[in-house]
C-alpha cells in the first residue's frame, strides 16, 4: 500500500522536511470468532498467524496524512466512520486524511451482521465484540505511528512478476464467460482480460541513521489462497515475515492489494497445484524475492509538497421491489442449513438486501489520493475492483510512480467490474451493487483527483 517521502535537500525549497512514523497493532480475533470469505460462516478453530492494522503517518509543512492497511477481507462503512472519528479525536490528523484499506484476506473474521445473525449464540457475540473493538485498534495504530514521527527519506521502484497471478475469467466455447473454469478444461478458450504484473515498492529510511522504517508493497492478486478454519494473513503475512527476517523486525512491511477483483492464484493450465498455507508460502516467498531485487534499484524521490484529497462518488443502483426483498430474506435464512440455497442464489439475495437499504437509489462511496511532489501518488479505490480499472488509472496518471490500492474508501461495496464485464456476465457481475459504467465513473473521479493534486498545472489550450 503505498508511497512517500523525501530528499533532505528539498527542505531548503519547500520548508520542513518530511517526517514519517509507522506502527502495527494486532487485530487477531479470538478462537471461536466467525471467519471466512465474503459469504463464509465458519467458526475459527485456531490461529496460524496474526492479523495486523499497519499504519504509516506522514507530516510535512503542517499537513498530516495516514495510510492504514488491515489484514481483513474488507472494512464496512460503519467501521471506517468510527475509526476516522476516533483518529481525529486522538491524533492531529483529519479523518478524511486517512486512507484506510483492507488486504482482502479471506482467512480472517466475518464481519457482516447478517451472517453473524445466521450463526447466533456465542459465535455471533464474539463477532459483534470484534466489530466493536476494531475501530479502537485501527485508531491506535495511527496514534502510535504519529507518536513515532521522524525525518525520513523515500525511494521507489517497480519490478515485474508475471508467474503467480492469473485472470480468472475465461471465455468458454459456448460464448459464455466463467470464473475459474477448471484445470485444463478443453471448453475454456482463453482469459478475457489481462493481469497487472507490476510489483510496486516504496521504501522509507530514517534520514539520520539510514535505518529502514517501512517497506510498502503493492501487487494485484486476490488474497484468497488460504482456506480452512485457521486465522491467517495469507501470503501478505508470509511476505512480511520473510522481509523482517532479513531487514530487521523493526522494519515494517505494509502490503496493499492492487486491483484484483478478477485476478487470483489459480493456474488452470496445470493439472495440479499446491493449496492452502503451502501455496501462500510459495507466493509470499516469490514476492519477497522480487521485493528484495527491487530494493537494490530504487530511486530517491522528493516529497514536496504532501497533499491528500478525497472525492465522493454516487453510483446508480437498480431499485428493488418489496417482494424481492422478502424472498431474499427467506432465502438467506436457509444459509448454513441442510436446505442451503445454491451459491449464486445467495449472492443475488445478499445484493438485493443491500440494495434495499440504499433508500436514495444511489450507492455513495469515495475515492482518495495522497501525493508527494510530482512523482508519487497513492490511490485508495473502493471495492473488489477489476484489474483493467487499475491499469487505466496508472497509465493515465501524471505521477510516474502511481500505486492503486483496492478495498479503500468509505467501506465495502462488493465487486467493481469494468463496463465490458457487465455484458459478459458471471459471478462478479451478479455481485456488483451498481449499474453498468460505475467502475469507469470511479476511475474518472480518480483521474480528476490526480490532475488536481499534480503540482505543475498544464496551460489551458488556446482556441
Amino acid at each position: 500500500m503505498i508511497l512517500i517521502v523525501l530528499l533532505s535537500f528539498a527542505s531548503t525549497v519547500w520548508g520542513e522536511e518530511l517526517r514519517v512514523g509507522r506502527a502495527a497493532v494486532r487485530i487477531t480475533p479470538e478462537v471461536g470468532t466467525p471467519m471466512g470469505s465474503s459469504y463464509g460462516i465458519a467458526i475459527s478453530e485456531g490461529i496460524h498467524d496474526d492479523l495486523f492494522a499497519k499504519a504509516i503517518v506522514f507530516e510535512r509543512d503542517g499537513v498530516k496524512a495516514a495510510l492504514v492497511a488491515c489484514d481483513l477481507i474488507s472494512i464496512r462503512k460503519a467501521i471506517v466512520e468510527d475509526a476516522r472519528r476516533l483518529i481525529e479525536a486522538r491524533t492531529g490528523l483529519k479523518g478524511q486524511h486517512v486512507i484506510l484499506s483492507a488486504t482482502h484476506g479471506h482467512a480472517g473474521p466475518q464481519m457482516h451482521p447478517m451472517f453473524l445473525r445466521i450463526l447466533g449464540g456465542e459465535p455471533e457475540q464474539k463477532g459483534l465484540e470484534y466489530i466493536r473493538r476494531l475501530p479502537e485498534w485501527i485508531a491506535e495504530s495511527v496514534r502510535k505511528a504519529e507518536e513515532n514521527l521522524q525525518p525520513a527519506r523515500l525511494s521507489v521502484g517497480t519490478i515485474r512478476e508475471d508467474a503467480i497471478s492469473f485472470n480468472r475469467r475465461f471465455l468458454m466455447r459456448d460464448g459464455s464467460v466463467r470464473m475459474n473454469p477448471g484445470r485444463q478444461n478443453a471448453a475454456a478458450v482463453r482469459p478475457v482480460g489481462p493481469i497487472d504484473p507490476i510489483v510496486s515498492v516504496a521504501n522509507f529510511e530514517a534520514s539520520e541513521s539510514g535505518e529502514s522504517l517501512a517497506t510498502m508493497v503493492n501487487f494485484a492478486l486476490h488474497v484468497a489462497v488460504v482456506g480452512g478454519r485457521q486465522i491467517s494473513a495469507d501470503f501478505p503475512g508470509v511476505l512480511s515475515r520473510r522481509l523482517a527476517a532479513v531487514r530487521g523486525r523493526e522494519a515494517l512491511t505494509v502490503f496493499t492489494n492492487g486491483m484484483s477483483g478478477n485476478i487470483n492464484h489459480i493456474d488452470t493450465s496445470r493439472q495440479t497445484q499446491s493449496t492452502g498455507q503451502q501455496e501462500a508460502e510459495r507466493i509470499g516467498t516469490v514476492l519477497e524475492a522480487r521485493v528484495r531485487q527491487a530494493l537494490r534499484t530504487l530511486r530517491p524521490v522528493s516529497s514536496a509538497p504532501l497533499r491528500v484529497r478525497s472525492r465522493r462518488v454516487e453510483l446508480s443502483v437498480r431499485p428493488v421491489r418489496d417482494e424481492e426483498v422478502e424472498e431474499a430474506k427467506r432465502l438467506m435464512s436457509r444459509v448454513g442449513s441442510r436446505s442451503a440455497p445454491p451459491f449464486h442464489d445467495v449472492v443475488r439475495a445478499w445484493r438485493v438486501i443491500d440494495l434495499s437499504e440504499m433508500a436514495s437509489g444511489v450507492l455513495a462511496t469515495e475515492v482518495q489520493a495522497l501525493t508527494l511532489g510530482d512523482e508519487v501518488a497513492f490511490v485508495g479505490f473502493p471495492g473488489d475492483a477489476f484489474v483493467e480499472l487499475g491499469l487505466g488509472i496508472k497509465s493515465s496518471s501524471p505521477f510516474p510512480f502511481t500505486v492503486v490500492g483496492e478495498q479503500a474508501g468509505t467501506g465495502a461495496i462488493s465487486y467493481v467490474p469494468n463496463l465490458k464485464a457487465f455484458w459478459e456476465g458471471g459471478y462478479e457481475v451478479i455481485s456488483a451493487r451498481f449499474l453498468p459504467g460505475g467502475g469507469e465513473r470511479l476511475v474518472e473521479a480518480v483521474q480528476r483527483l490526480l490532475i488536481e493534486l499534480y503540482p505543475h498545472k498544464p496551460v489551458a489550450p488556446v482556441h
